[in-house]
Protein backbone atom coordinates (compact mmCIF):
# COMPACT_ATOMS: atom_id res chain seq x y z
CA UNK A 1 0.00 0.00 0.00
CA UNK A 2 2.50 2.41 1.05
CA UNK A 3 4.60 1.67 -2.71
CA UNK A 4 1.15 2.05 -4.37
CA UNK A 5 0.28 5.63 -2.52
CA UNK A 6 3.65 6.82 -3.45
CA UNK A 7 2.85 6.26 -7.34
CA UNK A 8 -0.78 7.66 -6.93
CA UNK A 9 0.21 10.70 -4.72
CA UNK A 10 2.71 11.72 -7.73
CA UNK A 11 -0.04 11.40 -10.32
CA UNK A 12 -1.70 14.82 -9.28
CA UNK A 13 0.54 16.10 -6.36
CA UNK A 14 2.70 17.58 -8.70
CA UNK A 15 -0.14 19.48 -10.50
CA UNK A 16 -0.82 22.78 -7.61
CA UNK A 17 3.23 23.49 -7.42
CA UNK A 18 3.31 24.26 -11.27
CA UNK A 19 2.94 27.66 -11.17
CA UNK A 20 5.60 27.91 -8.46
CA UNK A 21 8.33 25.61 -10.83
CA UNK A 22 7.27 27.93 -13.56
CA UNK A 23 8.63 30.76 -11.88
CA UNK A 24 11.98 28.70 -10.89
CA UNK A 25 12.74 27.53 -14.05
CA UNK A 26 11.43 30.53 -15.79
CA UNK A 27 9.76 28.41 -18.37
CA UNK A 28 6.48 29.27 -20.23
CA UNK A 29 3.19 27.75 -19.40
CA UNK A 30 3.37 25.34 -22.46
CA UNK A 31 7.29 24.47 -21.12
CA UNK A 32 6.39 23.46 -17.84
CA UNK A 33 3.15 21.33 -18.98
CA UNK A 34 6.10 18.65 -19.94
CA UNK A 35 6.67 18.19 -15.86
CA UNK A 36 3.06 16.39 -16.17
CA UNK A 37 3.20 14.94 -19.62
CA UNK A 38 6.51 13.15 -19.39
CA UNK A 39 5.78 11.31 -16.15
CA UNK A 40 2.24 10.93 -17.43
CA UNK A 41 3.72 9.12 -21.06
CA UNK A 42 6.89 7.52 -19.20
CA UNK A 43 4.51 5.53 -16.93
CA UNK A 44 1.80 4.67 -19.33
CA UNK A 45 4.75 3.13 -22.08
CA UNK A 46 6.45 0.78 -18.96
CA UNK A 47 3.03 -0.38 -17.30
CA UNK A 48 2.88 -3.27 -19.73
CA UNK A 49 6.41 -4.08 -19.33
CA UNK A 50 5.57 -4.95 -15.32
CA UNK A 51 4.69 -8.78 -16.44
CA UNK A 52 7.52 -9.60 -18.30
CA UNK A 53 9.99 -7.93 -16.16
CA UNK A 54 8.43 -9.76 -13.09
CA UNK A 55 9.01 -13.66 -14.66
CA UNK A 56 12.44 -12.89 -15.66
CA UNK A 57 13.50 -10.83 -12.17
CA UNK A 58 10.75 -12.03 -9.49
CA UNK A 59 8.10 -9.84 -8.19
CA UNK A 60 9.38 -8.55 -4.90
CA UNK A 61 12.72 -7.94 -6.72
CA UNK A 62 10.93 -6.17 -9.71
CA UNK A 63 9.36 -3.98 -6.96
CA UNK A 64 12.00 -3.05 -4.43
CA UNK A 65 14.02 -2.10 -7.33
CA UNK A 66 11.29 -0.11 -9.03
CA UNK A 67 10.80 1.24 -5.30
CA UNK A 68 14.71 2.40 -4.76
CA UNK A 69 13.94 3.89 -8.29
CA UNK A 70 11.55 5.72 -8.06
CA UNK A 71 12.20 7.01 -4.34
CA UNK A 72 16.15 8.65 -6.02
CA UNK A 73 14.11 9.70 -8.87
CA UNK A 74 12.19 11.85 -6.48
CA UNK A 75 14.97 13.13 -4.77
CA UNK A 76 16.42 14.19 -8.39
CA UNK A 77 13.18 16.20 -9.20
CA UNK A 78 13.66 17.77 -5.99
CA UNK A 79 17.27 18.69 -6.02
CA UNK A 80 16.49 19.88 -9.81
CA UNK A 81 17.73 23.22 -10.97
CA UNK A 82 16.82 23.79 -14.30
CA UNK A 83 13.28 22.65 -16.90
CA UNK A 84 15.40 19.89 -19.13
CA UNK A 85 16.38 18.18 -16.24
CA UNK A 86 13.40 18.24 -13.98
CA UNK A 87 11.67 16.79 -17.18
CA UNK A 88 14.82 14.22 -17.68
CA UNK A 89 13.78 13.41 -13.63
CA UNK A 90 10.18 13.08 -14.02
CA UNK A 91 10.64 10.46 -16.67
CA UNK A 92 13.14 8.57 -14.59
CA UNK A 93 10.22 8.50 -11.87
CA UNK A 94 7.49 7.39 -14.55
CA UNK A 95 9.57 4.61 -15.84
CA UNK A 96 10.27 3.14 -11.98
CA UNK A 97 6.36 3.86 -10.98
CA UNK A 98 4.54 2.14 -13.49
CA UNK A 99 5.71 -1.26 -11.97
CA UNK A 100 4.38 0.01 -8.76
CA UNK A 101 0.65 -0.64 -8.46
CA UNK A 102 0.12 -3.84 -10.83
CA UNK A 103 3.21 -5.09 -8.69
CA UNK A 104 1.41 -4.41 -5.51
CA UNK A 105 -1.68 -5.79 -6.48
CA UNK A 106 -0.46 -9.04 -7.65
CA UNK A 107 1.78 -9.81 -4.74
CA UNK A 108 -0.90 -8.95 -2.38
CA UNK A 109 -3.67 -11.49 -4.67
CA UNK A 110 -1.13 -14.17 -4.06
CA UNK A 111 -0.49 -13.97 -0.81
CA UNK A 112 -4.06 -14.08 0.52
CA UNK A 113 -6.40 -16.70 0.06
CA UNK A 114 -9.52 -16.26 -2.29
CA UNK A 115 -11.76 -16.06 0.58
CA UNK A 116 -9.72 -12.82 1.72
CA UNK A 117 -8.91 -10.89 -1.62
CA UNK A 118 -12.05 -9.03 -0.96
CA UNK A 119 -10.47 -7.41 2.28
CA UNK A 120 -7.29 -7.23 1.20
CA UNK A 121 -8.25 -5.25 -2.26
CA UNK A 122 -9.77 -2.62 0.20
CA UNK A 123 -7.19 -1.85 2.32
CA UNK A 124 -5.00 -1.49 -0.92
CA UNK A 125 -7.34 0.15 -3.27
CA UNK A 126 -7.45 3.43 -0.02
CA UNK A 127 -3.81 3.68 -1.90
CA UNK A 128 -4.81 4.14 -5.12
CA UNK A 129 -8.20 6.00 -4.63
CA UNK A 130 -7.56 8.14 -1.47
CA UNK A 131 -3.60 9.14 -3.12
CA UNK A 132 -5.35 10.79 -6.11
CA UNK A 133 -8.24 12.43 -4.21
CA UNK A 134 -6.03 13.64 -0.99
CA UNK A 135 -2.92 15.01 -3.75
CA UNK A 136 -3.87 18.49 -4.61
CA UNK A 137 -4.84 18.95 -1.07
CA UNK A 138 -1.40 17.56 -0.04
CA UNK A 139 0.68 19.43 -2.40
CA UNK A 140 -0.89 22.89 -1.99
CA UNK A 141 0.16 22.76 2.14
CA UNK A 142 3.82 21.42 1.41
CA UNK A 143 4.38 23.78 -1.60
CA UNK A 144 2.84 27.04 0.29
CA UNK A 145 4.37 25.83 3.94
CA UNK A 146 7.66 24.29 2.11
CA UNK A 147 8.40 24.94 -1.59
CA UNK A 148 7.63 23.33 -4.34
CA UNK A 149 10.54 20.68 -3.69
CA UNK A 150 9.01 18.77 -0.68
CA UNK A 151 6.23 17.83 -3.25
CA UNK A 152 9.05 15.04 -4.26
CA UNK A 153 11.14 14.86 -1.00
CA UNK A 154 7.89 13.62 0.79
CA UNK A 155 8.31 10.29 -1.46
CA UNK A 156 11.44 9.79 0.65
CA UNK A 157 10.38 8.40 3.29
CA UNK A 158 7.53 6.80 2.03
CA UNK A 159 10.04 4.54 -0.16
CA UNK A 160 12.25 3.73 2.59
CA UNK A 161 9.80 2.00 4.97
CA UNK A 162 8.15 0.20 1.78
CA UNK A 163 11.41 -0.56 0.69
CA UNK A 164 11.78 -2.19 4.31
CA UNK A 165 8.42 -3.71 4.27
CA UNK A 166 8.74 -5.74 1.19
CA UNK A 167 11.95 -7.57 2.36
CA UNK A 168 10.27 -8.12 5.75
CA UNK A 169 7.01 -9.31 4.63
CA UNK A 170 6.89 -10.48 0.94
CA UNK A 171 7.83 -13.95 -0.42
CA UNK A 172 9.88 -14.10 -4.15
CA UNK A 173 7.92 -15.55 -7.14
CA UNK A 174 9.45 -18.36 -9.14
CA UNK A 175 11.35 -17.18 -11.89
CA UNK A 176 10.95 -18.07 -15.31
CA UNK A 177 14.01 -16.56 -17.45
CA UNK A 178 13.34 -18.89 -20.36
CA UNK A 179 10.69 -16.17 -22.18
CA UNK A 180 12.45 -14.07 -24.40
CA UNK A 181 11.59 -10.16 -24.65
CA UNK A 182 9.39 -9.26 -27.77
CA UNK A 183 11.02 -6.30 -28.54
CA UNK A 184 8.96 -5.60 -31.84
CA UNK A 185 5.85 -5.42 -29.78
CA UNK A 186 7.08 -3.78 -27.10
CA UNK A 187 7.76 -0.67 -29.67
CA UNK A 188 4.35 -1.42 -31.15
CA UNK A 189 2.64 -0.82 -28.40
CA UNK A 190 4.85 2.26 -26.64
CA UNK A 191 4.68 3.94 -29.78
CA UNK A 192 0.75 3.41 -29.64
CA UNK A 193 0.63 4.05 -25.75
CA UNK A 194 2.68 7.58 -26.18
CA UNK A 195 1.15 8.90 -28.88
CA UNK A 196 -2.69 8.98 -27.45
CA UNK A 197 -0.93 9.98 -24.34
CA UNK A 198 0.83 12.96 -25.52
CA UNK A 199 -2.33 13.47 -27.82
CA UNK A 200 -4.91 13.67 -24.76
CA UNK A 201 -2.30 15.63 -22.87
CA UNK A 202 -1.64 18.45 -25.34
CA UNK A 203 -4.46 18.57 -27.53
CA UNK A 204 -6.41 20.98 -25.69
CA UNK A 205 -3.45 23.58 -25.76
CA UNK A 206 -2.83 22.58 -29.61
CA UNK A 207 -6.62 22.87 -30.26
CA UNK A 208 -7.38 19.50 -30.93
CA UNK A 209 -7.40 18.44 -34.73
CA UNK A 210 -6.83 21.82 -35.92
CA UNK A 211 -3.09 21.31 -35.36
CA UNK A 212 -0.73 19.41 -37.34
CA UNK A 213 0.67 17.65 -34.14
CA UNK A 214 -2.23 16.57 -32.99
CA UNK A 215 -3.17 14.68 -35.97
CA UNK A 216 0.54 13.21 -35.90
CA UNK A 217 0.15 11.79 -32.92
CA UNK A 218 -3.24 10.43 -32.89
CA UNK A 219 -2.00 8.91 -36.79
CA UNK A 220 1.37 7.37 -34.63
CA UNK A 221 -1.24 6.13 -31.93
CA UNK A 222 -3.52 4.29 -34.56
CA UNK A 223 -0.95 2.97 -37.20
CA UNK A 224 1.44 1.38 -33.93
CA UNK A 225 -1.88 -0.13 -31.90
CA UNK A 226 -2.96 -1.71 -35.74
CA UNK A 227 1.15 -2.74 -35.98
CA UNK A 228 0.76 -4.24 -32.47
CA UNK A 229 -2.01 -6.09 -32.73
CA UNK A 230 -1.46 -8.09 -36.51
CA UNK A 231 2.43 -8.81 -34.74
CA UNK A 232 0.62 -10.13 -31.40
CA UNK A 233 -1.75 -12.06 -33.73
CA UNK A 234 1.20 -13.75 -36.02
CA UNK A 235 4.29 -14.18 -33.44
CA UNK A 236 5.29 -17.19 -31.12
CA UNK A 237 6.26 -15.34 -27.85
CA UNK A 238 3.77 -11.98 -28.07
CA UNK A 239 4.54 -9.21 -26.04
CA UNK A 240 1.12 -9.42 -23.82
CA UNK A 241 -0.29 -12.80 -23.71
CA UNK A 242 -3.73 -13.02 -25.73
CA UNK A 243 -5.26 -15.59 -23.24
CA UNK A 244 -5.66 -12.72 -20.77
CA UNK A 245 -8.24 -11.96 -23.51
CA UNK A 246 -10.20 -14.80 -23.02
CA UNK A 247 -11.39 -14.39 -19.34
CA UNK A 248 -14.41 -12.42 -19.61
CA UNK A 249 -14.25 -11.13 -16.65
CA UNK A 250 -10.43 -9.28 -17.18
CA UNK A 251 -12.22 -7.94 -20.31
CA UNK A 252 -15.34 -6.75 -18.82
CA UNK A 253 -13.28 -5.72 -15.83
CA UNK A 254 -11.06 -3.31 -17.98
CA UNK A 255 -13.85 -1.97 -19.71
CA UNK A 256 -15.78 -0.71 -16.03
CA UNK A 257 -11.92 0.27 -14.49
CA UNK A 258 -11.48 2.74 -17.44
CA UNK A 259 -15.35 4.01 -16.44
CA UNK A 260 -14.01 4.60 -13.19
CA UNK A 261 -10.76 6.60 -14.38
CA UNK A 262 -12.65 8.71 -16.27
CA UNK A 263 -15.38 10.04 -13.24
CA UNK A 264 -12.85 9.96 -10.61
CA UNK A 265 -9.84 11.99 -11.89
CA UNK A 266 -12.04 13.86 -14.44
CA UNK A 267 -14.47 14.99 -11.08
CA UNK A 268 -11.57 15.86 -9.03
CA UNK A 269 -10.24 17.99 -12.36
CA UNK A 270 -12.91 19.85 -12.84
CA UNK A 271 -14.52 20.93 -9.01
CA UNK A 272 -11.31 22.80 -7.90
CA UNK A 273 -11.53 25.30 -10.97
CA UNK A 274 -15.27 25.41 -10.91
CA UNK A 275 -14.91 26.35 -7.30
CA UNK A 276 -11.84 28.60 -7.32
CA UNK A 277 -12.29 30.18 -10.75
CA UNK A 278 -16.28 30.27 -11.15
CA UNK A 279 -17.24 30.45 -7.26
CA UNK A 280 -14.27 32.49 -5.66
CA UNK A 281 -12.96 29.73 -3.48
CA UNK A 282 -9.86 30.28 -1.83
CA UNK A 283 -7.26 27.19 -2.44
CA UNK A 284 -7.55 26.13 1.53
CA UNK A 285 -11.16 26.02 1.03
CA UNK A 286 -11.10 24.21 -1.62
CA UNK A 287 -8.88 21.28 -0.15
CA UNK A 288 -11.28 21.47 2.84
CA UNK A 289 -14.76 20.96 0.99
CA UNK A 290 -12.93 18.53 -1.06
CA UNK A 291 -11.51 16.15 1.66
CA UNK A 292 -14.45 14.49 2.89
CA UNK A 293 -14.73 12.93 -0.44
CA UNK A 294 -11.62 10.91 0.38
CA UNK A 295 -13.27 9.83 3.95
CA UNK A 296 -16.31 8.38 2.05
CA UNK A 297 -13.96 6.40 0.20
CA UNK A 298 -12.15 5.06 3.16
CA UNK A 299 -15.48 4.01 4.92
CA UNK A 300 -17.11 2.63 1.97
CA UNK A 301 -13.72 0.63 1.31
CA UNK A 302 -13.57 -0.66 5.09
CA UNK A 303 -17.54 -2.09 4.68
CA UNK A 304 -16.97 -3.56 1.13
CA UNK A 305 -14.49 -5.58 2.46
CA UNK A 306 -16.56 -7.58 5.21
CA UNK A 307 -19.57 -7.67 2.80
CA UNK A 308 -17.49 -8.75 -0.35
CA UNK A 309 -17.95 -12.78 0.80
CA UNK A 310 -21.28 -12.23 1.70
CA UNK A 311 -23.15 -10.64 -0.76
CA UNK A 312 -23.21 -11.00 -4.71
CA UNK A 313 -20.68 -8.31 -5.79
CA UNK A 314 -22.10 -7.33 -8.70
CA UNK A 315 -25.31 -5.82 -6.56
CA UNK A 316 -22.27 -4.24 -4.45
CA UNK A 317 -20.89 -2.53 -7.46
CA UNK A 318 -24.22 -2.14 -8.89
CA UNK A 319 -25.11 -0.06 -4.90
CA UNK A 320 -21.79 1.79 -5.97
CA UNK A 321 -22.44 3.13 -9.31
CA UNK A 322 -26.31 3.90 -8.79
CA UNK A 323 -24.85 6.24 -5.55
CA UNK A 324 -22.34 7.84 -7.98
CA UNK A 325 -24.50 8.04 -10.94
CA UNK A 326 -27.16 10.02 -8.48
CA UNK A 327 -23.97 12.24 -6.76
CA UNK A 328 -23.08 13.34 -10.35
CA UNK A 329 -27.10 14.07 -11.00
CA UNK A 330 -26.73 16.10 -7.94
CA UNK A 331 -23.66 17.94 -9.19
CA UNK A 332 -25.41 18.60 -12.72
CA UNK A 333 -27.36 20.83 -10.73
CA UNK A 334 -24.90 22.75 -9.33
CA UNK A 335 -25.40 26.78 -9.66
CA UNK A 336 -22.93 29.71 -8.37
CA UNK A 337 -24.60 30.22 -5.53
CA UNK A 338 -24.27 26.52 -3.41
CA UNK A 339 -22.84 26.97 0.07
CA UNK A 340 -20.46 24.68 1.17
CA UNK A 341 -23.12 21.79 2.48
CA UNK A 342 -24.20 20.80 -1.00
CA UNK A 343 -20.24 20.01 -2.17
CA UNK A 344 -19.14 18.65 0.60
CA UNK A 345 -22.34 16.30 0.61
CA UNK A 346 -22.32 15.05 -2.99
CA UNK A 347 -18.47 14.78 -2.33
CA UNK A 348 -19.56 12.09 0.29
CA UNK A 349 -21.55 10.19 -1.70
CA UNK A 350 -19.42 9.58 -4.54
CA UNK A 351 -16.48 9.29 -2.71
CA UNK A 352 -18.70 6.54 -0.81
CA UNK A 353 -20.14 5.21 -4.19
CA UNK A 354 -16.86 4.93 -5.93
CA UNK A 355 -15.34 3.17 -3.08
CA UNK A 356 -18.48 0.01 -3.46
CA UNK A 357 -17.07 -0.14 -6.75
CA UNK A 358 -13.40 -0.28 -6.90
CA UNK A 359 -12.67 -3.17 -4.72
CA UNK A 360 -15.28 -5.76 -6.03
CA UNK A 361 -14.33 -4.95 -9.16
CA UNK A 362 -11.02 -5.29 -8.61
CA UNK A 363 -11.97 -8.43 -7.03
CA UNK A 364 -14.03 -9.92 -9.38
CA UNK A 365 -11.99 -8.95 -12.46
CA UNK A 366 -8.76 -11.62 -11.30
CA UNK A 367 -11.18 -13.68 -9.89
CA UNK A 368 -10.93 -16.41 -12.59
CA UNK A 369 -7.57 -15.21 -14.00
CA UNK A 370 -5.09 -18.14 -13.37
CA UNK A 371 -2.34 -17.05 -11.10
CA UNK A 372 0.31 -17.00 -14.25
CA UNK A 373 -1.17 -14.48 -15.65
CA UNK A 374 -2.27 -12.15 -12.60
CA UNK A 375 0.67 -9.69 -13.30
CA UNK A 376 0.24 -9.27 -16.71
CA UNK A 377 -3.78 -8.45 -16.04
CA UNK A 378 -3.11 -6.26 -13.01
CA UNK A 379 -0.43 -4.10 -15.33
CA UNK A 380 -3.28 -4.31 -18.23
CA UNK A 381 -5.55 -2.85 -15.42
CA UNK A 382 -3.37 -0.50 -13.79
CA UNK A 383 -3.01 1.42 -17.93
CA UNK A 384 -6.46 0.92 -18.39
CA UNK A 385 -7.36 3.61 -15.39
CA UNK A 386 -4.47 5.85 -15.97
CA UNK A 387 -5.98 6.10 -19.80
CA UNK A 388 -9.06 6.21 -18.55
CA UNK A 389 -8.42 9.50 -16.35
CA UNK A 390 -6.03 10.67 -19.35
CA UNK A 391 -9.03 10.61 -21.51
CA UNK A 392 -11.56 12.00 -19.01
CA UNK A 393 -9.84 14.67 -18.25
CA UNK A 394 -8.50 15.72 -22.01
CA UNK A 395 -12.36 15.50 -22.78
CA UNK A 396 -13.68 17.50 -20.47
CA UNK A 397 -11.41 20.33 -20.91
CA UNK A 398 -12.06 20.67 -24.28
CA UNK A 399 -15.85 20.66 -23.72
CA UNK A 400 -15.81 23.06 -20.98
CA UNK A 401 -13.82 25.05 -23.57
CA UNK A 402 -16.22 25.17 -26.62
CA UNK A 403 -19.46 24.78 -24.54
CA UNK A 404 -18.19 28.03 -22.98
CA UNK A 405 -18.11 29.44 -26.16
CA UNK A 406 -21.32 28.14 -27.31
CA UNK A 407 -22.85 29.27 -23.94
CA UNK A 408 -21.64 32.81 -24.05
CA UNK A 409 -23.25 33.77 -27.45
CA UNK A 410 -26.66 31.81 -26.48
CA UNK A 411 -26.50 34.31 -23.36
CA UNK A 412 -25.24 37.05 -24.96
CA UNK A 413 -28.15 37.47 -27.23
CA UNK A 414 -30.18 38.75 -23.90
CA UNK A 415 -27.36 41.19 -23.05
CA UNK A 416 -29.11 44.16 -24.69
CA UNK A 417 -31.29 47.66 -23.61
CA UNK A 418 -34.44 46.44 -25.42
CA UNK A 419 -34.23 43.12 -22.59
CA UNK A 420 -36.80 45.32 -19.92
CA UNK A 421 -34.39 43.44 -16.81
CA UNK A 422 -31.47 45.16 -17.93
CA UNK A 423 -33.29 48.56 -17.74
CA UNK A 424 -31.74 50.96 -14.89
CA UNK A 425 -34.38 50.22 -12.80
CA UNK A 426 -34.41 46.14 -13.05
CA UNK A 427 -30.72 46.06 -13.41
CA UNK A 428 -28.25 45.00 -10.68
CA UNK A 429 -26.08 47.72 -9.64
CA UNK A 430 -23.63 49.05 -11.93
CA UNK A 431 -26.06 47.33 -15.09
CA UNK A 432 -26.01 50.32 -17.10
CA UNK A 433 -25.77 48.67 -20.47
CA UNK A 434 -25.40 51.70 -22.34
CA UNK A 435 -21.61 52.28 -20.84
CA UNK A 436 -18.37 51.02 -21.18
CA UNK A 437 -18.19 49.71 -17.37
CA UNK A 438 -21.75 48.65 -17.38
CA UNK A 439 -20.99 46.26 -20.40
CA UNK A 440 -18.01 44.71 -18.94
CA UNK A 441 -19.45 44.03 -15.68
CA UNK A 442 -22.53 42.20 -18.04
CA UNK A 443 -20.00 40.27 -20.11
CA UNK A 444 -18.09 39.12 -17.01
CA UNK A 445 -20.98 37.50 -15.71
CA UNK A 446 -22.60 36.32 -18.93
CA UNK A 447 -19.41 34.85 -19.28
CA UNK A 448 -19.05 33.03 -15.68
CA UNK A 449 -22.49 31.69 -16.13
CA UNK A 450 -21.77 30.11 -19.47
CA UNK A 451 -18.41 28.65 -18.20
CA UNK A 452 -20.98 27.32 -14.85
CA UNK A 453 -23.16 25.39 -17.29
CA UNK A 454 -20.59 23.70 -19.73
CA UNK A 455 -19.09 22.35 -16.17
CA UNK A 456 -22.78 21.06 -15.55
CA UNK A 457 -22.72 19.52 -18.87
CA UNK A 458 -19.87 17.92 -18.00
CA UNK A 459 -21.27 16.30 -14.94
CA UNK A 460 -23.82 15.43 -16.98
CA UNK A 461 -22.26 13.48 -19.36
CA UNK A 462 -19.89 11.37 -16.56
CA UNK A 463 -23.81 10.75 -15.17
CA UNK A 464 -24.58 9.06 -18.64
CA UNK A 465 -21.12 7.43 -19.08
CA UNK A 466 -22.11 5.73 -15.81
CA UNK A 467 -25.24 4.91 -16.12
CA UNK A 468 -24.06 3.32 -19.83
CA UNK A 469 -21.45 0.94 -18.12
CA UNK A 470 -24.12 -0.26 -15.27
CA UNK A 471 -25.33 -3.04 -17.80
CA UNK A 472 -21.67 -4.66 -17.96
CA UNK A 473 -22.12 -6.10 -14.46
CA UNK A 474 -24.30 -8.93 -16.13
CA UNK A 475 -21.39 -10.01 -17.92
CA UNK A 476 -19.46 -10.52 -14.76
CA UNK A 477 -19.58 -14.01 -13.68
CA UNK A 478 -19.38 -14.57 -9.72
CA UNK A 479 -16.87 -17.20 -8.80
CA UNK A 480 -18.19 -19.56 -5.22
CA UNK A 481 -16.85 -18.25 -1.77
CA UNK A 482 -13.49 -19.63 -1.61
CA UNK A 483 -12.61 -20.65 -5.27
CA UNK A 484 -10.65 -18.47 -7.35
CA UNK A 485 -8.48 -19.49 -10.56
CA UNK A 486 -6.00 -21.92 -10.23
CA UNK A 487 -3.30 -23.06 -11.93
CA UNK A 488 -4.67 -26.26 -13.07
CA UNK A 489 -7.76 -24.10 -14.63
CA UNK A 490 -7.77 -24.80 -18.41
CA UNK A 491 -7.32 -22.05 -20.66
CA UNK A 492 -10.72 -23.35 -22.10
CA UNK A 493 -12.89 -22.34 -19.32
CA UNK A 494 -11.35 -18.99 -19.24
CA UNK A 495 -13.78 -17.89 -21.92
Amino acid sequence: MLATIMQTLDSTIANVALPHMQGSFSATQEQIAWVLTSYIVAAAVFTPTTGFLATRLGRRNLLASAVIGFTVASMLCGAATSLSEIVLFRLLQGMFGAALVPLSQAILLDTYPPEKHGAAMAVWGMGVMVGPILGPALGGWLTDAYSWRWVFYINVPFGLLALAGIFAASSEAPVDKSRRFDWQGFAYLGLSIAGLQIMLDRGQVQDWFSSTEIIVEAGIAAIAFFLFIVHSMTTKNPFITLHLFRDRNLVVGLVLITVVGVVLFATMALLPPYLETLMGYPVVTTGLVLAPRGIGTMIAMFLVGRLVNRIDIRLIMAFGMLLTIYSLWEMSRFNLYIDEGMIVTTGVIQGFGLGFIFVPLTTATFATLSPELRTEGTSLYSLMRNIGSSAGISITQALISRYTQINHEILSRNVSELNPLLRPEHAPPGWDVQTMQGLALAEGEVTRQAASIAYLNDFKLMMYLTLLALPLLLLLRTPRHGQAASSEMPAAHLD
